[in-house]
């Protein structure tokens, strides 16, 4: 079974923290030509006296290099993920400072720019904290482009049955959650739960937490899982070859022999024709002595 490996977030400093202040990532900014990254205030500071990377002297452009660099918005996102309380922190310092300086304008800013976005918003989760979701019944995409139609025509039932509403805490694991639907639907044991975000089956370890972060959730809405029921996939073992016995004779004569035989489950009721080197000597058939040829 897999295990979690919990690491700490010191081991990941060096690709989460700016060179050129020391901290944490802070609208994490890219240069094009080396891809090394810093924050946005620290390198277009810098890069106003320079022209060159200051970890690698890279020349990042001639004449503009402000030109050579990018928003790195997946960085940014994974920094605020990893480190606990950072975005909070970011968005209170920003709240703050356009509360101290009202005139201050922010050209082309967003809620985000101007600390106006909340955790719940960018879909920040803490271990602790209580998620909302709903399970259904996994109808399969050909089962669901086949209601689709009566659906669009105004026919049939256009509420959703069969959805279910669970409150469970954010570390909660994807296997947690199957035994529990397995338990309330008295599933047995020679049937496998599987739960799916969507139409892609989810893995045994993911936490409720894992699946808010993977996949485009954003809590405007319970987190929308499915399940679906299916026959436990069990092992086959194949029969092993049975091995030659001393004395057995392996001789082209005798093939038809030992294969009657091995048909008839090792034993064979067929009388063989004795070879010349066994002529004069007794045989049994079945435990029953038979008398030598003449």
């Amino acid at each position: 079974m897999h295990r979690t490996t919990r690491i700490k977030i010191t081991e990941l400093n060096p690709h989460l923290m700016c060179a050129l202040c020391g901290g944490y990532f802070i609208d994490a900014t890219t240069i094009v030509e080396c891809l090394h990254s810093f924050c946005k205030t620290c390198i277009v500071r810098y890069l106003e006296t320079n022209k060159y990377c200051p970890m690698c002297d890279v020349q990042v452009h001639k004449t503009r290099p402000l030109l050579s660099i990018r928003s790195d918005k997946t960085l940014q996102d994974i920094v605020y993920k990893l480190v606990p309380g950072l975005f909070k922190d970011e968005m209170k310092r920003r709240r703050d400072f356009y509360a101290a300086y009202p005139l201050t304008e922010v050209p082309n800013g967003s809620n985000e720019d101007r600390g106006e976005v909340l955790e719940q918003e960018k879909g920040a989760l803490s271990d602790n904290e209580i998620v909302s979701l709903s399970i259904e019944f996994y109808e399969g995409v050909r089962d669901r482009e086949e209601k689709k139609g009566p659906l669009e025509n105004g026919d049939g039932d256009k509420e959703k049955t069969g959805v279910r509403f669970l409150q469970c805490p954010a570390a909660m694991t994807v296997m947690h959650l199957a035994k529990f639907l397995r338990n309330k639907m008295d599933v047995p044991s020679k049937y496998k739960v599987e739960v799916l975000y969507e139409d892609e089956p989810l893995k045994e370890y993911y936490t409720l937490m894992d699946i808010a972060y993977i996949y485009p959730w954003r809590r405007n809405g319970p987190l929308p899982l499915k399940y679906r029921v299916q026959p436990a996939c069990k092992r086959l073992t194949l029969p092993t070859a049975p091995t030659p016995s001393e004395g057995t004779n392996t001789s082209g004569a005798s093939e038809s022999g030992g294969a009657t035989a091995a048909a008839n489950g090792g034993t064979s009721n067929c009388l063989q024709t004795p070879s010349s080197t066994s002529r004069g000597r007794k045989m049994t058939v079945n435990g029953a002595p038979v008398p030598p040829l003449t």
